[in-house]
């Protein structure tokens, strides 16, 4: 089975699409997740898919902008996102989906919306496991999985851990079946009071780290099980906030670049040999 690298658009957003792409491709990255903001233009869209070409790297849209907390006007501007890049080659979609609040009949429906994008234009749709959409906590998006069979997730646990303020020891079983629907790993590591470790790299942090790739190898490991072909991994250490700066001179505690590095080289030499 092939495992494909994807680094965050995020935190780099102020360098030129050409210089990032080249970057990412002299990191040893396979592709791009692109987190793509409800007001972009075509003319934005275009330049990225370009450099995309140039430099031989695959996309993974990613939708995060839709706020609304009104309903009706929430799946409205859902499904205008996901019409705005329909016309882009995506290799899949990861998707922040619906709200906390919203009932389970209102985010099913935009499961169902996401679900539609996927019949027409053949490009599978990952809801991400995150605070504050529908797939807040493990527990919750175990209900979920269940009484929808065909939801498919991003797992990233790193908002679980900090949801819980566990490694959520007492949750196997919503680990169990998260895992065993996950389509895509967004490989960040959190805490029991945070999404995001300093440095996954510094030993203060490894129970945490090891948690994280405890739960990633079994994806991995049914995939390979299943006869996959392919899997996916975004390492995703963000900037501020998710990145605490020292008080006062602002200046972030640790490289979120060479954080997101050191994860794809560690999975890469794990997963690959």
């Amino acid at each position: 089975m092939e495992i494909k690298f994807f680094c965050p658009r995020w935190g780099c957003e102020n360098v030129s699409w050409d210089e990032f792409c080249r970057n990412v491709k002299e990191a040893g990255y396979d592709g791009v997740e692109y987190g793509i903001p409800a007001e972009s233009t075509k003319e934005e869209l275009d330049e990225a898919w370009s450099n995309f070409e140039k430099y031989g790297l695959l996309a993974i849209p990613q939708h995060y902008s839709t706020y609304d907390a009104d309903f009706d006007l929430h799946l409205k501007n859902y499904g205008a996102w996901l019409d705005m890049i329909a016309p882009y080659k995506a290799l899949k979609i990861d998707a922040q989906t619906g709200k906390d609040y919203f009932s389970f009949e209102q985010n099913k429906k935009l499961v169902e919306r996401a679900a539609e994008h996927t019949r027409a234009t053949g490009v599978e749709v990952y809801h991400e496991t995150h605070r504050n959409k529908f797939t807040f906590a493990a527990h919750i998006t175990a209900d979920y999985l269940r009484r929808i069979p065909e939801l498919r997730i991003t797992l990233d646990a790193s908002h679980w851990v900090n949801v819980a303020e566990s490694f959520l020891q007492d949750q196997q079983e919503a680990m169990a079946i998260a895992i065993e629907r996950a389509e895509h790993i967004h490989a960040r590591v959190g805490y029991q009071e945070g999404p995001q470790v300093p440095d996954p790299a510094a030993p203060e942090w490894d129970e945490a780290l090891q948690h994280h790739i405890a739960w990633w190898d079994k994806i991995i490991a049914r995939k390979r099980a299943a006869g996959d072909t392919l899997a996916t991994i975004t390492p995703e250490f963000g900037p501020y906030p998710y990145m605490v700066h020292l008080p006062y001179s602002q200046k972030p505690i640790s490289d979120q670049w060479a954080n997101n590095v050191y994860m794809m080289n560690l999975l890469r030499k794990r997963y690959n040999g």
